[in-house]
């Protein structure tokens, strides 16, 4: 998200990605899905990223890149934007709803499931991840 600094000329980058290279001058972004090429890029208070882009922008929008231009994640790793939307199912194939978002955790993410339950992206809880199936295998009394 956007925080505008000086009248929508730079913008302090909040939940920035950990890639440095995502802010470099010369970067991409999209803006409401228009690209947007950052033309300054430093460092602010709290380790925040301050950006300047070639075009205005509103305070509060949603900074994105294209999956494209994602790195692959590491083996048993995956992007929010991958998960979001799978079926969930426990271990006997009984639908428990979707992945509606992926919360942040300390120690674990945790997938929020349509029904409100969170489930712990560990391996106790979660069996398996099938991006081609389109589904995430978990045991049920995880699904609370």
């Amino acid at each position: 998200h956007v925080h505008s600094t000086t009248g929508d000329v730079h913008h302090v980058v909040e939940r920035a990605s950990a890639d440095p290279r995502r802010y470099e001058v010369g970067a991409t972004l999209r803006v409401d899905g228009a690209e947007a090429t950052i033309t300054l890029s430093r460092r602010v208070g709290g380790g925040r990223r301050a950006i300047k882009l070639d075009r205005p922008v509103e305070r509060g929008t949603t900074l994105s890149v294209a999956a494209d231009d994602l790195p692959p994640p590491a083996p048993g790793h995956f992007y929010v934007h991958e998960l979001v939307g799978l079926d969930v199912v426990d271990e006997s194939g009984a639908r428990l709803g979707h992945v509606a978002d992926v919360l942040e955790g300390v120690a674990n993410d945790n997938l929020v499931l349509d029904s409100g339950a969170l489930v712990p992206m560990i391996e106790d809880a979660v069996r398996e991840v099938d991006l081609a199936g389109r589904r995430v295998v978990i045991v049920s009394e995880y699904a609370v």
